[in-house]
C-alpha cells in the first residue's frame, strides 16, 4: 500500500478508521464505503486506480476493519449510516462523492436522503436491498455462489474481514436488510448516481438494478459482462475509470 496510511479519529466515543491515498489536484476527495463485513484492505485494487485522480478516503464502519465497535452496534442499516455521517461532518467532508459496494451502496442511498448536503454525487457498485430484500438464508446462499467467481487472492483479506466483524454482528445488520426501507427514500436523492453491477453476480440481479435506475433521479447506469459481486477487486480498471468519467462529467475535473 505504497503512498497509502491509516487516519485514525474519535466520532461519537469510537476510534473511527480510513485508509486515504492520496491523489493529485483539487478535486473533491472521494469516499469509499464498503459492504457488509468487509474492510478498507480490501478495496485497495480499486482505491490505488482512483487516487490517480483524486485523493480516496476508504472507510471503515464502527466494528468492521480497524474502527472500533461495540458489542451489540451497530444492528440497524440506519445506525451505519448515521455513524458514516458524524464521521463526515467531523472531518469536515461535504459536498463530496462516495462509492457505495454491496451493503455500502444501501447506506449511502440512506445518506443522500436523510443527510443531502453531505453527498455530491453516488457511485453504487453492485448496490444491494432496493427493491429486493432476500431473506437471511438466501444472502447466504447466494454468497456463497459468488465466492468461487472471485479473485482467490481476496478471499483472505475477506475472511480476516469477517471475521474481524463477527457472525453475530453480521447477521443481526443481514437481519435489518430484510427490513430495511430505503426504497421510498430514493426519490429523495437528488444528487447524480451511478450505478454499476456485473452480469455475473448471484447477490444483484439484473431487474433489481433496472428497478432502482427507475426510480433514482437522474441516474445512469453501466452493465459489466462477467463481472461478479466484488467488482472493486474483480474489475478495478472498469470500475475506476467508469467512476473518473461520471464525476469528470457532472464537475469538470
Amino acid at each position: 500500500m505504497s503512498g497509502s496510511f491509516s487516519h485514525f479519529r474519535r466520532v461519537g466515543g469510537l476510534i473511527r478508521h480510513a485508509r486515504v491515498y492520496p491523489g493529485p489536484g483539487a478535486a473533491a476527495p472521494l469516499i469509499v464505503v464498503p459492504g457488509l463485513g468487509c474492510a478498507s484492505w480490501m478495496y485497495r485494487r480499486l482505491a490505488r486506480r482512483l487516487a490517480t485522480r483524486r485523493t480516496v478516503w476508504v472507510y471503515d464502519h464502527p466494528g468492521m476493519g480497524l474502527s472500533q465497535g461495540r458489542p451489540r452496534v451497530p444492528r440497524r442499516i440506519e445506525e451505519l449510516t448515521d455513524d458514516l455521517a458524524a464521521w463526515l461532518e467531523a472531518r469536515g467532508l461535504r459536498g463530496v462523492p462516495l462509492l457505495g459496494h454491496s451493503l455500502g451502496g444501501e447506506v449511502t442511498i440512506d445518506l443522500a436522503a436523510r443527510s443531502p448536503h453531505l453527498p455530491s454525487a453516488l457511485v453504487l457498485c453492485a448496490p444491494t436491498g432496493i427493491p429486493e430484500n432476500p431473506s437471511v438464508s438466501a444472502q447466504f446462499v447466494r454468497l456463497l455462489l459468488d465466492l468461487p467467481r472471485e479473485r482467490p487472492g481476496l478471499l483472505p483479506a475477506a475472511f480476516t474481514a469477517y471475521l474481524r466483524t463477527g457472525p453475530l454482528r453480521m447477521l443481526r445488520l443481514a437481519r435489518d436488510q430484510t427490513l430495511h426501507q430505503t426504497g421510498p427514500l430514493i426519490p429523495h436523492v437528488r444528487c447524480p448516481a451511478l450505478v454499476i453491477n456485473g452480469t455475473a453476480d448471484p447477490v444483484i440481479r439484473s431487474w433489481t438494478v433496472e428497478r432502482m435506475c427507475q426510480h433514482l433521479p437522474g441516474s445512469r447506469s453501466l452493465e459489466l459482462v462477467g463481472g461478479t459481486h466484488a467488482l472493486m477487486d474483480s474489475r478495478p480498471d472498469e470500475i475506476a475509470q467508469a467512476t473518473h468519467d461520471f464525476l469528470r462529467e457532472l464537475n469538470g475535473v
